[in-house]
């Protein structure tokens, strides 16, 4: 394992020796790196915390800090970081505020430099934080999402899979799978282009069409909207949208360019 000698690293860090480890890089409590991982100066890696393999960390990063929470009261919390992650520099992740929780970010994610996770995050697989993103605490980020640069997302927001948030964006309400928001964080369209890229089927995309009308163009209360899409949505991708509108949340799902979601 290539340690640079100025690293300071804790007895009970459990450390792969593949490994690469480099200048003033601090590893303060049990955590855990796995194969291949290469630790760039300066980083800070603390806690109770679960780094996969071939991740790359990159220079001021911090990882695994006391989450920013006034209920935090030094409570044995977690933060997992899973395999092929690029974390970039002056990235900054917390781990869970509440005796037992986590942190938790998927395989194969991008975070670019400065971006922020707050405590308790559940990110997804393949998401990408663009320089600057925001992460409130208990944001739920779901796979290939994309969260453009300096986006600030509120607290209990979940963020659907393949949804795409503006740069600049302000999101205070749950924005559902395969969507995309302006900076006010409302809906403007669907994510055409990544669902390409991702290789939904046609039928799954013309099911996304529709299903954005049926919640943002059409007449009607919320009851009425659900029970459409829950009769015009069968494929996977449908069902997964549908699932995503029918699930209870704190903060409620944000409202079209022009006009909110359906209410009851």
């Amino acid at each position: 394992m290539p340690v640079h000698p100025s690293a300071i690293i804790d007895a009970s860090a459990e450390i792969h020796p593949t490994v690469q480890i480099g200048p003033h890089v601090v590893i303060d409590g049990p955590v855990r790196i796995g194969p291949h991982c290469r630790i760039a100066p300066s980083v800070v890696i603390m806690g109770h915390t679960t780094i996969g393999a071939e991740c790359e960390i990159h220079a001021h990063a911090v990882i695994g800090d006391t989450p920013q929470d006034h209920a935090y009261e030094d409570g044995l919390s977690y933060c997992v970081i899973g395999n092929s992650c690029v974390i970039r520099e002056g990235v900054t992740v917390h781990r869970g505020t509440a005796d037992g929780s986590s942190t938790v970010i998927g395989d194969d994610c991008l975070l670019m430099t400065n971006s922020h996770v707050g405590h308790n995050c559940q990110v997804g697989d393949h998401v990408t934080l663009i320089s600057g993103a925001l992460l409130g605490g208990h944001v739920t980020v779901g796979p290939r999402a994309v969260i453009s640069g300096n986006a600030a997302v509120h607290q209990f927001v979940r963020i659907g899979e393949l949804a795409m948030i503006s740069g600049l964006g302000k999101i205070v309400k749950d924005v559902p799978p395969f969507f995309m928001t302006d900076r006010d964080g409302a809906i403007v369209g669907v994510n055409r282009i990544g669902l390409l890229r991702a290789g939904l089927t046609s039928d799954e995309r013309r099911e996304i069409n529709n299903a954005f009308r049926l919640i943002y163009r059409s007449s009607g209360g919320r009851e009425a909207m659900i029970q459409r899409l829950d009769e015009s949505l069968t494929t996977d991708a449908g069902r997964r949208l549908l699932a995503f509108m029918t699930e209870d949340s704190p903060r409620g799902v944000t409202r079209g360019r022009n006009r909110a979601p359906q209410k009851a």
